[in-house]
């Protein structure tokens, strides 16, 4: 009970409170995250299951009773009379699963990386630190493009599908790892040349701990805060690589998929197909970018 009161009274908490806009987007990514984990309980259908499918229910608009089948839908169907909104559902788990698992993989790489350049300093920074610059010289989203190319010219076509997934965050996790190491990187030069580092490495501590047990905690808190901002970016990554067709394979439809899919019914009349899938996008990315940049305000000191 202490500690819980220790955090209610903390400044993060002071400024949640007192943040409205933290509050809202943290509902709206509460609630998108929830749909997401509960999908398999709270979606009416199940999307993957071919079984349940009824072709006759195709292009149903929302809220109205299907001609063929009287069947009628929240937010409509799409060409392969699959419901909506339980695609968004399924769809929300794809691309939270991607964006989550690229943004670990990319902190974990970049973290490695800036604390090895930042603690061993001469040419291993020099030579880290001149590749983080040839790699932000290009855009992210062409670096994953790039890489996630790469590697499916390596994998056999049998496997594409079945590994699609798995390139693709490595793709984006590639393609964002530099950002974190150069943050890390600075902030070990400065932590390393502080007295009880010094007075460590005078008794013999083993280098690898003093920078896992006292650099790595000191430089967590930027990280974050780059972490929550990169997840936002990380789903849109994956939205914009399914949406080219070259990211989530069609059998396992993310939130990209569902907008590819619905922009070629968009001048047929079909508008329901791509507007609420993209509107979910749209509140996901926009409510964790808002928690980020509430996040890095409130771990700075010259804003308390």
């Amino acid at each position: 009970m202490n500690r819980l009161a220790r955090m209610w009274d903390s400044d993060i908490a002071w400024s949640f409170r007192h943040s409205p806009v933290a509050i809202v987007a943290s509902v709206v990514a509460l609630i998108i995250i929830m749909g997401a984990v509960l999908a398999p309980w709270i979606a009416p259908f199940n999307p993957f299951d071919s079984a349940s499918l009824n072709l006759m229910d195709g292009f149903t608009p929302p809220g109205v009773p299907n001609q063929f089948t009287g069947n009628s839908y929240l937010m409509g169907t799409d060409n392969q009379g699959r419901d909506i909104f339980s695609t968004i559902l399924y769809g929300a788990r794809i691309s939270l699963f991607v964006g989550f698992a690229a943004v670990v993989f990319s902190m974990v790489l970049g973290i490695g990386l800036g604390l090895l350049a930042g603690w061993r300093g001469g040419w291993v920074d020099s030579l880290l630190m001149r590749i983080a610059d040839v790699q932000l010289s290009f855009p992210s989203i062409l670096i994953a493009l790039l890489i996630f190319g790469v590697a499916r010219g390596f994998i056999p076509p049998t496997m594409r599908e079945e590994v699609a997934i798995w390139v693709l965050i490595v793709s984006i996790g590639l393609s964002d790892w530099v950002q974190y190491a150069r943050v890390v990187r600075g902030a070990a030069m400065v932590e390393k040349s502080k007295e009880y580092v010094q007075a460590a490495r005078v008794i013999g501590v083993h280098p690898t701990r003093i920078v896992l047990r006292h650099i790595l905690p000191n430089v967590m808190g930027p990280v974050l805060v780059i972490a929550t901002i990169g997840l936002a970016l990380a789903i849109i990554a994956e939205a914009t690589l399914s949406f080219l067709g070259v990211g989530v394979p069609p059998t396992q439809p993310s939130l990209g998929t569902l907008i590819r899919i619905g922009q070629q019914y968009l001048f047929s009349g079909e508008w329901w197909i791509i507007l609420f899938p993209s509107i979910a996008l749209l509140l996901l990315a926009l409510s964790v970018n808002l928690l980020g940049d509430w996040l890095r305000d409130a771990l700075n000191p010259r804003l308390r």
